[in-house]
């Protein structure tokens, strides 16, 4: 009997208190455990940070190092004149991949700049003086060109043995690949050369020593353009999220006033703006027609680093046009089954307009949660970096003939007296790798893991703290009897205290719940990436379960934390009361959840779709040099597309910023009502 009562009263509406007048000001702290445990995580992360930045060296990342240790190019050292690395053979490299990690077995110098033709060091030293200046350029500091002969000079790996055009790229020279018509491969225009050792080499061997890395190479390519374009874009970037968010500022103050209206005219723009799209991508897929190479699919096209090939087939419009006709589709489809709901939708999205009428400085906030997002951020990466760069620098020992100590560790300063230099004359102790032996090293991945755990629960936190104060605010406005005079004079300052002050340990304990599955999300990803090439169809197929198991967790955690959090800031009450409240509120009214919530969230989201639809087009036109008034203006860039996507992707988190606080407080007035 006691067990059903107790579950009844579980499924009971709350009473009515006619005394009641919104979020309770009489309250006490809530979970103060896990705010001091959440203190204490702080008090370490900021520890993790101190230590990384004590032994990290983000040089490591930005110069690249010689087999002495020493950074190339670095400002204030002999080789700040000096800011590529040349390889002495970089035909012993396994692939450009192993150049890039610094671990190519192979004597590595500091240079001002790349070799630009081919020539050995027997050609050299029977050249002329103009030969032997140029050659001394790749060879050690101090080396007696003229008084050692070729194989002295090379025994004592002082000298490279031939020189090849190479290029810069990511601060190293690498060998000049080129391809000619039928397929023929060059370096610096010649198919074979002397390699200094009375052979020769083909510039195949060298593309075939290089080929495993062409994806990572021509990925840095990419990478390097897409930096070049923000470097020339950046300003009209800013312009454009700018206008993004008077946009969306214009279009949150019609909604104030004209609430029905502006929502059936941003149905009818959104249909609009997306029948367009089709329109111009039909245009565009029927203008390609007869022309020679449109008609080439995207397979056969394989991945090419100039994406604006990819324009240039019927295919890629094709795909397009049948992507934005789906979504059409989708979205009248919905508008005519949910036509009813969509008016009490409107009733409720007229509601949340007063409500934001009365608490103008709601619309504010977000920029006050995208501030210490972004500090979250920025303390995450930056340890990140210093981190992965507090390695040590590791030596090993590379040789050319047969040696027992070959890659062992050594020491460069004590490598000549040691026994491995006696044993084997022909080998040298060189700069390997960044890693290290000691305690702090060995439990260098477990600082990694902390950083990323931490930084999931601090942004969830920076998350919930943004929702309790913006639901206390709402709520103040719903509960006051009389508008405006019972609503508190600061609402958002009042609620923000209040979240502070009493429940900074639920807001924890709501975030530790969410990071936990987010932690768990990441290490599913991780282990799928590590098991891509696995043929284990049955590990696959488990992981898959998984990560789908745990995405529609991340997803109801989300759901009850949001729900939760908006009780906390009405009635005071602890995390797992406020939830448990929260869902039997939720579950006796599960009807009006699913639709009418729903709804709303969909025409918010329609809002949001219009805002980064009508930025885009603009964008697209503007930084393709289709507006003939602009041309001029617009900047020359290697894809257009890098300031599009930038500014498409800037507009929808502007845009979901300003309507977040719209959909927070729909959620708070429909909890609200709910009660």
């Amino acid at each position: 009997c006691c067990n059903n009562s107790q579950n009844n009263w579980l499924w009971e509406s709350r009473k009515f208190d006619p005394n009641f007048k919104g979020p309770i000001h009489n309250r006490g702290c809530t979970d103060i455990l896990c705010c001091i445990l959440f203190i204490l995580a702080l008090l370490g992360y900021f520890a993790v940070g101190i230590i990384a930045w004590s032994q990290g060296d983000p040089r490591k990342v930005i110069y690249p190092t010689d087999s002495r240790g020493q950074f190339c190019g670095q400002a204030g050292t002999p080789l700040e004149k000096k800011p590529l690395l040349f390889y002495f053979n970089i035909l012993k490299c396994a692939s450009p991949l192993v150049l890039l990690e610094f671990q190519c077995p192979t004597t590595q110098l500091c240079v001002e700049s790349c070799p630009n033709r081919h020539l050995t060091l027997i050609k050299a030293k029977v050249g002329n003086k103009d030969d032997q200046e140029y050659y001394k350029k790749y060879c050690k500091e101090g080396v007696d060109f003229t008084g050692l002969s070729p194989p002295e000079i090379l025994k004592e790996g002082l000298c490279p043995a031939m020189l090849m055009p190479s290029k810069a790229f990511t601060r190293r020279c690498l060998p000049a690949l080129a391809t000619l018509k039928g397929g023929v491969v060059v370096v610096g225009n010649e198919t074979t050369f002397d390699d200094g050792n009375s052979g020769t080499v083909n510039a195949s061997d060298v593309l075939e020593a290089s080929k495993k890395s062409n994806i990572a190479v021509e990925a840095r390519q990419v990478a390097m353009r897409i930096f070049e374009d923000y470097t020339h874009s950046w300003h009209w970037i800013l312009l454009g999220l700018v206008i993004a968010m008077v946009v969306s500022l214009i279009f949150i103050v019609l909604l104030r006033f004209l609430a029905g209206i502006m929502v059936w005219i941003m149905i009818i723009l959104v249909i609009l703006v997306i029948g367009y799209g089709i329109f111009h991508c039909y245009m565009e897929f029927a203008s390609l027609k007869g022309e020679p190479g449109a008609d080439v699919t995207i397979r056969d096209l394989g991945l090419q680093t100039d994406f604006s090939v990819y324009l240039q087939i019927r295919q890629t419009w094709l795909a397009f046009m049948i992507i934005l006709a789906i979504v059409e589709f989708i979205i009248i489809l919905l508008l005519i089954f949910l036509r009813k709901r969509i008016m009490i939708a409107i009733a409720l999205i007229k509601e949340a307009s007063r409500a934001v009428g009365h608490v103008m400085s709601s619309l504010f906030y977000p920029l006050l949660t995208f501030a210490l997002l972004a500090v979250v951020i920025a303390y995450w990466a930056i340890t990140a970096v210093f981190l992965s760069t507090s390695n040590e620098q590791v030596y090993k020992v590379f040789n050319t003939s047969v040696c027992p100590f070959s890659r062992e560790t050594c020491n460069p300063k004590t490598f000549n007296s040691s026994n491995a230099s006696l044993v084997c004359p022909d080998a040298e102790c060189l700069f390997a790798f960044y890693g290290g032996e000691t305690l702090y090293h060995k439990y260098l991945i477990l600082f990694q893991f902390y950083n990323v755990f931490l930084f999931f629960w601090c942004a969830n936190f920076v998350t919930a703290l943004g929702q309790v104060t913006l639901s206390g605010a709402f709520a103040s406005y719903y509960w006051a009897f009389k508008k405006p005079e019972d609503i508190p004079a600061y609402p958002i300052f009042s609620s923000l205290g209040r979240a502070l002050r009493y429940h900074t340990g639920s807001l924890a304990f709501g975030s530790l719940i969410l990071s936990l599955v987010q932690v768990i999300r990441v290490l599913l990803e991780y282990l799928d990436h590590k098991l891509k090439g696995a043929q284990n169809k049955f590990a696959k197929f488990l992981l898959s379960c998984l990560k789908c198991c745990f995405w529609c967790l991340e997803k109801c955690i989300k759901f009850l934390n949001r729900n939760a959090y908006i009780m906390i800031a009405i009635y005071g009450k602890n995390f797992c009361t406020a939830a448990r409240d929260a869902f039997f509120l939720l579950m006796r009214n599960i009807i009006r959840v699913a639709v009418l919530d729903k709804v709303t969230d969909f025409l918010l989201f329609l809002g949001k779709l219009l805002i980064v639809g009508i930025v885009g087009i603009f964008s697209f036109f503007f930084f393709s040099g289709r507006i003939k008034a602009v041309e001029q203006a617009a900047p020359s860039l290697n894809y257009y597309w890098v300031p599009i996507l930038t500014v498409v992707v800037g507009s929808y988190l502007i845009a979901h910023g300003f309507f977040s606080v719209y959909a927070m407080c729909v959620d708070t007035l429909f909890l609200c009502f709910c009660e």
